[in-house]
């Protein structure tokens, strides 16, 4: 691993991406910092989904760097990024013929066999050690979504990038997954950062970044990002009463909620 994982934070430096003549993503620069939980919200085609896929070296930036460890994530190789960043797509294989014990294990492959953590020490944060000999398909959309996030933890990697992984979920499994990323980033000093649309449960975030066609127009703690303004300009909303029912309501509804 190199030398200064421990410190390993993701960085966007003015990077600009397009997947097309006309422009898209133009000088986003942000950063996240180990052990924090940050969202990305926006409508559809806001830019999320390309962001994660920009942190996690999937797309080359066409100006400015993505930097992890405050190395380019270009610079590394691909076992040596695998150990750094972990990045979980919206839709998992879930029909791969493994063992929940199998799947778990293949996080130590970029390590050469040297695991993080071990299988049962990462079954047993993400409380899924009675699942250990069930086939992945067995398993509840939550618990395959928990038995990727152990596999990440036996990768051990220091960045932790999850598209929209509450999607489908209804909302116990969403706030079981809250609390199993909050548990991570708080105790591992992992940087999580997920995309999602559900503004009640952005709410319970650490930082918000809101999105709009490729573009941040609001960062911070959830309070200060989900004001009736910013929400009607983000999603387009033209009644301000609507606004603030997504908006206001929802947070307040998740605060109320949210896990003790």
């Amino acid at each position: 691993m190199p030398e200064d994982a421990a410190m390993t934070t993701l960085e966007f430096a003015n990077v600009s991406f397009s997947y097309n003549p006309q422009g898209f993503m133009e000088q986003l620069s942000f950063s996240l910092a180990g052990g924090e939980l940050v969202g990305l919200m926006g409508p559809n085609g806001a830019g999320k989904s390309t962001i994660l896929k920009l942190a996690a070296g999937l797309l080359p930036p066409q100006q400015g760097e993505v930097l992890v460890g405050r190395r380019a994530i270009r610079s590394y190789g691909g076992n040596e990024r695998a150990q750094l960043v972990a990045y979980l797509p919206q839709t998992l294989d879930t029909q791969v013929p493994f063992r929940v014990a199998e799947l778990v294990g293949m996080g130590a492959y970029p390590r050469g066999g040297e695991a993080a953590l071990t299988v049962g020490e990462a079954l047993h944060l993400t409380g899924l050690e009675d699942k250990a000999a069930a086939h992945l398909a067995e398993l509840s959309g939550g618990e395959q979504r928990r038995a990727y996030i152990a596999m990440t933890l036996v990768q051990g990697a220091r960045v932790l990038l999850l598209d929209e992984p509450l999607a489908s979920l209804d909302i116990r499994y969403q706030f079981d997954l809250y609390r199993l990323l909050k548990d991570i980033a708080r105790d591992k000093g992992v940087s999580v950062c997920l995309s999602l649309h559900d503004i009640g449960m952005g709410a319970l975030l650490d930082r918000l970044l809101l999105l709009k066609r490729g573009r941040v127009v609001a960062e911070g703690d959830p309070g200060s990002v989900l004001t009736d303004e910013m929400v009607r300009d983000a999603f387009d909303l033209d009644d301000a009463a609507d606004s603030y029912t997504a908006a206001h309501r929802a947070v307040g509804l998740a605060l109320e909620r949210q896990p003790r």
